[in-house]
């Protein structure tokens, strides 16, 4: 019995040094499966989310460069750029689409921007000599509706009295030039002609109702002008009359930190637009009396018409001038031969280069100077895009753009200390609308 309690107690102290050998284990194992260093924190804290690190007899691996890093600079810039591009571009697609939708009403707002800026001076004078600003304004639409009026039924009346004698010359003219082709050395026979005549007479007539779907579309075409006409009537009165408000209106719609350039840009392309449309008719003006008067000199039918068309055309750059030049010399070739035709090539080329070469850089002046090439472009791409009206409102669009990003270019400029920088919608100058 003596012997029992030492032997209790040394297998009490076996017991608890078994223990400590357990706990010392336990915590070496905790130490080599801690992810942080085997700070002694239970396995159960660690962060769910990290990921364990490697264990120490794992091979080592490089770290790998960051993507952006790895690209070159250069395709880095070309990306960014492109992707912008691609967004610009899908933006003016689309603009593109809204305005071939409604190209009709487009068309006829830009002719009344141009007629506004034409008849505008003349609102300016009669308010100046008193008139009120009601009475003016329609005083010089009435007056300017009636002049075109006017000259196109002079027009349409001189082609109807002068349609007979121009068919007879026509036949005369085509007899004569049967004539000259059976006399030339070209060896053209009698036969041929006649074969060449009848061709055309059998594809007119197998083409007769290609022939009858043309007239339908011209006259839908006809409608269309006659829509565009009023439209363009009431949009003109109401830029004469309203045009300041309607500008500033304008202004509500712009963004309030881009608003002080674009109220400085309006009044500058208004006066472009102006200068534009002032010289442009001045021009066409001077072209159509020289040329018309050397068509009458010549004896040429329709020595006035073809005057006004030479008018009409001169607002289409660089086109309308050698479509109304060919027209009038295919006249004079058909009704009076061959060397009053090259007469009156003569008198086209001659005015035309002085155009060009004197009264364009004189009347016009540096208010409208765009380059050739811009002028040239812009005619084709207005051309292929609406027509007629495009060509004709492709370069006035192109030199007010060209003003409008001059002027803002400058107005991001910072002004010299002292100087007055931009301008404001209500402290323009009075053109800072289409009308007062």
């Amino acid at each position: 019995m003596s012997k029992l309690p030492g032997w209790l107690g040394r297998f009490g102290s076996e017991l608890t040094e078994l223990g400590s050998r357990l706990e010392e284990r336990r915590a070496r194992a905790v130490d080599d499966d801690d992810p942080r260093g085997g700070n002694g924190a239970p396995s159960d804290a660690q962060d769910p989310g990290q990921v364990p690190a490697p264990p120490s007899y794992a091979p080592s691996v490089a770290a790998k460069p960051d993507p952006v890093a790895a690209i070159p600079w250069g395709m880095r810039v070309a990306a960014e750029a492109g992707w912008r591009l691609l967004v610009l571009a899908g933006t003016l697609w689309v603009l593109m689409q809204v305005i071939t939708a409604v190209q009709l009403v487009v068309l006829a707002f830009a002719a009344a921007l141009l007629i506004t800026a034409m008849l505008q001076p003349t609102v300016v004078r009669l308010k100046r000599i008193g008139l009120p600003h009601g009475l003016a304004t329609a005083v010089t639409a009435v007056l300017g509706f009636v002049i075109i009026g006017l000259v196109g039924w002079f027009v349409v009346w001189q082609v109807m009295e002068n349609l007979d004698t121009l068919s007879d010359r026509v036949r005369d003219g085509i007899d004569e030039l049967k004539r000259w082709l059976l006399d030339s050395p070209f060896h053209v026979t009698e036969s041929q002609i006649n074969d060449i005549a009848k061709n055309l007479s059998d594809t007119i007539g197998t083409n007769t109702e290609e022939i009858t779907s043309a007239g339908l579309q011209g006259v839908t075409v006809m409608v269309e002008f006659l829509t565009g006409l009023l439209l363009a009537m009431f949009s003109t009165l109401f830029l004469l009359y309203d045009g300041r408000r309607i500008w500033e209106w304008s202004l509500k719609l712009v963004p309030a930190a881009a608003r002080p350039g674009v109220a400085g840009a309006g009044p500058r392309a208004w006066r472009t637009l102006t200068a534009y449309v002032r010289g442009t008719v001045l021009v066409a003006l001077i072209d159509a009396i020289f040329i018309g008067l050397g068509l009458y000199f010549l004896n040429v039918p329709l020595a006035v018409p073809l005057a006004v068309f030479i008018f009409l055309f001169a607002f289409i750059p660089l086109l309308g001038a050698v479509v109304s030049g060919a027209l009038a010399v295919v006249v004079a070739l058909v009704t009076e031969g061959v060397f009053t035709a090259l007469m009156v090539l003569v008198v086209v080329l001659a005015v035309q280069q002085i155009e060009g070469h004197i009264l364009q850089p004189f009347i016009l002046g540096r208010a409208v100077r765009v380059h050739p090439l811009a002028v040239v472009l812009s005619v084709a791409t207005g051309g292929l895009v609406a027509g007629i009206g495009g060509a004709v409102v492709a370069v006035p669009l192109v030199a007010v753009v060209n003003t409008v990003v001059g002027y803002l270019r400058s107005y991001a400029t910072p002004a010299p200390v002292g100087g007055q920088h931009g301008a404001t919608a209500l402290g323009a100058a009075p053109a800072a609308g289409p009308a007062e």
